[in-house]
């Protein structure tokens, strides 16, 4: 397939853009808890998770980027409109909802996009079903291990120490937090910079730049996306701050450590299985998980519900623009 090298250089750069979106739109995932409980100034925060992000690239291995890139769509159906159109739709549904303050998944926007595009060019047959019924069962499976992780953390340590007094409980999980949010930071680089990695990845195959028998991608893709999704991390996405930390339940050092904590333990599942999940579910559900152990009132469910809506529409949304952006794409690329 011939495609031009100013297409090439213009369709990476956008990946690299999205990748970038990624990192600021979900930075308040790694580092809200941290910062609603005191533990760390903001930009403290965002500069320990951006690092963590990048830090990713040495400990885990690159099996999510094979998922999305060999696993979700039909690999011969790729071209640069499809990529186009993948990407246009994940990063408009982005800025809507970063706009609005809306903690989305930034991975569920992008896998909608290859949906979207790919469907408009070859109809439904270009999807591979087993993929993406992994990717769709983790959507709810995330959240949920993430919630039942949260709250029986919370009732250990709450057990652990109901003879300590609160203020010296306070002290120890102010320390503790900086490493659950370190491990938080390193398993959200590790599945969320992959996935940008996988789109390039299917382009230059799709170019004849790489070898599709090749086990990974080229090692400047790598480079590139680990450090797009660390300078995303650390501008990163205040509306969303406040949304994750301050009105989904009020969190206290010891809480915002079992919330990471078991975000931090789901991602590294995902990770070491393959699976691309959403960072953004699964903090939520770790978040929810902590405060409804404490009491069900403690939980603002109104917040939780929106979130939970706007996950519903995540992938039609970026499909249906993604379709769109794909038509366009056939006409100015």
């Amino acid at each position: 397939m011939h495609i031009s090298l100013y297409v090439i250089i213009l369709l990476v750069t956008l990946a690299l853009l999205f990748d970038f979106m990624n990192g600021f739109h979900d930075a308040a995932n790694a580092i809200a808890t941290v910062v609603s409980t005191g533990v760390l100034k903001p930009g403290q925060a965002v500069a320990m998770a951006a690092l963590f992000n990048v830090l990713a690239f040495f400990v885990f291995n690159l099996s999510v980027a094979k998922t999305i890139g060999k696993g979700t769509i039909d690999p011969t159906i790729i071209d640069q409109y499809v990529i186009f159109g993948a990407l246009v739709g994940a990063i408009f549904w982005n800025l809507v909802t970063w706009y609005f303050g809306i903690p989305s998944s930034s991975s569920h926007a992008l896998i909608g996009g290859l949906i979207g595009a790919a469907v408009a060019k070859e109809g439904t047959g270009a999807l591979i079903g087993t993929g993406l019924y992994k990717i769709i069962l983790f959507i709810v499976l995330s959240p949920l291990l993430g919630f039942v992780l949260g709250a029986l953390m919370m009732l250990v340590v709450s057990w652990i120490f109901v003879k300590s007094t609160p203020l010296k409980v306070d002290k120890w999980f102010r320390r503790l937090q900086l490493v659950s949010a370190s491990a938080f930071s390193l398993g959200h680089g590790g599945n969320d910079a992959q996935k940008t990695m996988a789109i390039i990845w299917m382009l230059l195959i799709a170019a004849g730049y790489s070898n599709p028998a090749d086990p990974l991608p080229p090692l400047w893709v790598v480079y590139s996306c680990y450090a797009a999704i660390g300078l995303g991390t650390l501008f990163g996405g205040w509306r969303i701050v406040k949304t994750m930390g301050q009105k989904i339940t009020k969190l206290k050092p010891v809480g915002g450590f079992c919330a990471e904590s078991a975000g931090a333990l789901t991602l590294l599942f995902a990770n070491i299985s393959g699976i691309p999940v959403s960072t953004t579910h699964t903090i939520t559900g770790a978040i929810v998980g902590v405060g409804s152990s404490q009491k069900m009132s403690a939980v603002r469910w109104g917040v939780a519900g929106n979130i939970v809506w706007a996950w519903v529409l995540t992938i039609p949304a970026s499909a249906f623009v993604a379709a769109i952006s794909w038509w366009v794409g056939t006409k100015i690329l």
